[in-house]
């Protein structure tokens, strides 16, 4: 009998000690094929997103990593390859380019808020003014940010609208939000 409750005992630990990882990755969606880590920093999820490789190569090309790595918060609205790839042919290697830093910069930053701002509480501040909520950027543009049905929509000051596909990636440092535009300063 006591062999028994020993069995019992450390089969329900077993269970106990299986289940939490996967209930702990149920609290944050999978990006880009990889799990994103509530404990990891920005930069050190998005280098496991396949769909946020141009993202992650933009970012080390202005010389961010360091920012995204550091205390916060941040909100980052994260373009996917594909919101990269719809860019007018040649866009984005041009921005890549040394001599285009400030320019790729003022567009990175523009896609970072510096607060941990969770969906529940840009619905808030949405619902709160009126149905359009101004969100003020790192880089200095106002993105209007808006419900589409269930969803979070922003548009920037050339009147491009980015979904959010996946909301509140919770980081060490704030939360991604996966859009699938990228949001550009005003021309």
């Amino acid at each position: 009998m006591f062999t028994s409750i020993k069995r019992t005992t450390l089969v329900a630990g077993l269970i106990a000690a299986l289940a939490a990882p996967v209930a702990v990755q149920a609290k944050n969606p999978m990006v880009g094929g990889a799990p994103m880590y509530a404990n990891k920093n920005i930069v050190e999820n998005a280098v496991n997103s396949k769909d946020h490789t141009t993202l992650v190569a933009a970012v080390k090309a202005a010389g961010l990593v360091s920012t995204l790595e550091g205390k916060g918060p941040y909100t980052v609205f994260a373009p996917t390859n594909e919101a990269f790839d719809a860019l007018p042919a040649g866009t984005v290697e041009t921005l890549l380019k040394p001599e285009n830093k400030a320019k790729l910069t003022k567009i990175l930053t523009c896609h970072v808020v510096a607060a941990d701002a969770m969906s529940k509480t840009i619905n808030k501040m949405i619902a709160d003014d009126g149905g359009t909520h101004p969100v003020k950027t790192v880089g200095g543009c106002v993105l209007q940010a808006k419900k589409d049905g269930k969803s979070i929509t922003l548009t920037d000051e050339n009147g491009t609208v980015a979904h959010v596909t996946i909301a509140d990636v919770k980081q060490s440092n704030g939360v991604i939000h996966v859009i699938d535009k990228v949001l550009l300063p005003k021309s």
